[in-house]
């Protein structure tokens, strides 16, 4: 038996990186997952990855930053599995590093809708669902930026540090009604946006500039978020609520 058998989990961005880390990891402790993903075919893949691999998963497209979207993954996900237990907020988008002014309006609204705006819209659909079965877990995927901002990040750190400060604000809401609500904190990582975040070309010098600012001399991998997530998910963390964990090899310190 998996720490987390028979759990229902809807895992948004789970077509790559850390969401597919996240949900394959999850199906591997028995959780049944909803692969939710902007692309769809990305999100039909990793579902097929888990149930190839003995796991129980349903594909959904979904785009975090509409309201309908997140109305349907949430009646899909009770139509399927007649639960949630576990909502990852993962999806998430940057800008190109670069100077603050630079950044476009229309790149801005977008860099809030994926990274917030979607906070407030699963809630909206997900949390009346947790209050109904007496409880749930909350995990917002926030990030170090959020933390120790890096330059020409800056409204993408902005965006983080708001999931942050609303991941401890719903914690104290939501706790009366045995919802715990938590964060992870990655530094930067291995997967298809590093190119965005690094401060310039995506190439082996400018890597190494980054992590030598890791004092565990390595950049994050969707495996590291997974197994926190995994934690922060299951009944060993049960008295935990409000927490931003830092995955980030010492990043923060």
């Amino acid at each position: 038996m998996g720490k987390l058998q028979d759990r229902v989990a809807i895992v948004t961005g789970a077509g790559g990186g850390f969401g597919e880390g996240i949900a394959r990891h999850y199906a591997e402790l028995g959780a049944k997952v909803v692969v939710a993903d902007l692309r769809g075919d990305a999100a039909q893949r990793v579902a097929a990855g888990i149930t190839a691999a003995g796991g129980q998963a349903l594909a959904l497209h979904a785009d975090v930053t509409r309201n309908e979207d997140w109305a349907a993954l949430a009646q899909a996900t009770l139509e399927r599995y007649g639960r949630i237990d576990v909502l990852v907020n993962n999806a998430g988008t940057t800008h190109k590093n670069q100077p603050m002014l630079n950044v476009d309006e229309a790149t801005f609204d977008r860099v809030y809708a994926t990274n917030v705006k979607s906070i407030y819209l699963s809630a909206l659909h997900v949390v009346p669902v947790l209050r109904r079965q007496g409880g749930g877990v909350i995990i917002n995927i926030a990030s170090t930026a959020g933390v120790r901002p890096r330059p020409g990040l800056t409204w993408y750190n902005g965006s983080k540090g708001a999931a942050i400060v609303l991941t401890k604000s719903m914690a104290a809401e939501l706790a009366p009604d045995r919802i715990r609500v938590v964060a992870i904190n990655p530094v930067m990582g291995e997967t298809g946006l590093i190119g965005d975040f690094l401060p310039g070309e995506d190439n082996e010098a400018t890597r190494a500039k980054i992590i030598a600012t890791i004092p565990l001399g390595r950049l994050s991998r969707p495996l590291d978020m997974a197994k926190a997530a995994a934690f922060l998910a299951s009944d060993e963390a049960d008295f935990i609520t409000g927490v931003a964990l830092e995955v980030d090899g010492g990043r923060c310190v």
